[in-house]
């Protein structure tokens, strides 16, 4: 039997392949993140499945269940609440327990991650870069990782909440210069690109009411500018 690894869109929800849709609705079971959230999307694909809640508070004990109904004879699929399972999202414990434990099938369902669609629209970022995912949201970890990362000299992929993206900048500004694209709600309607130092970025988070949606956020280091246009040069 297989366990699906099932990307499912990060906001838009006719952002998921053909392919995806056809093993939601083939599967025996469903194992996701957030039972309820997983619920809207297949309700608008008219899917009905059963569902078993897989999230990062249970992954391990859930996977034990998992494997017991891939030895039953089911095949399942695994969503995370968007996006790509195991990035900066569950699957990542339950992949290496089936692993582990039995000779099932994994087979991954590639289709939206905000990382990649960030970068998509960043713009020229260099050859490479780094993905992070969430900081710390201790302040002291969360310097001392960006430090570390500025120290790299190549751009690098944040995400952050809309409760804490300010005090994320601002570390960031302090870690050291760099341009940055900040992209909010990515994919949804009320998607936005903010785009510049981390002054005029954190000015026109600032001057808002209120900050909405979640946050991923490229931080190009200036000296991965410099290294780009040597790269050219040559």
């Amino acid at each position: 039997m297989n366990l699906y690894m099932v990307a499912t869109p990060i906001g838009n929800l006719e952002d998921i392949t053909y392919r995806a849709v056809r093993i939601l609705s083939e599967v025996d079971v469903i194992a996701c993140e957030d039972t309820r959230h997983t619920m809207q999307l297949l309700s608008h694909y008219n899917i009905r499945k059963r569902l078993i809640a897989c999230h990062a508070h249970n992954e391990e004990e859930s996977a034990k269940g998992i494997l017991a109904l891939l030895d039953g004879g089911s095949n399942i699929a695994y969503c995370s609440d968007a996006g790509t399972p195991g990035v900066s999202d569950p699957g990542a414990r339950l992949v290496e327990y089936i692993r582990a434990e039995s000779d099932h099938c994994i087979i991954p369902i590639p289709g939206a991650s905000a990382s990649v669609t960030l970068v998509s629209a960043a713009g020229n970022i260099g050859k490479s870069f780094t993905f992070e995912g969430f900081l710390s949201p201790k302040k002291g970890r969360r310097q001392k990782r960006l430090q570390e990362l500025f120290s790299r000299g190549e751009a690098f992929i944040i995400y952050e909440s809309p409760f804490r993206v300010l005090k994320t900048l601002e570390d960031v500004r302090e870690a050291g210069a760099c341009r940055i694209v900040a992209g909010r709600e990515l994919t949804k309607a009320h998607e936005e690109f903010i785009t510049g130092s981390a002054d005029s970025v954190i000015g026109s988070l600032s001057s808002r009411d209120s900050i909405k949606g979640e946050f991923a956020i490229m931080v190009i280091p200036e000296a991965s500018d410099d290294k780009c246009e040597e790269d050219q040069d040559a």
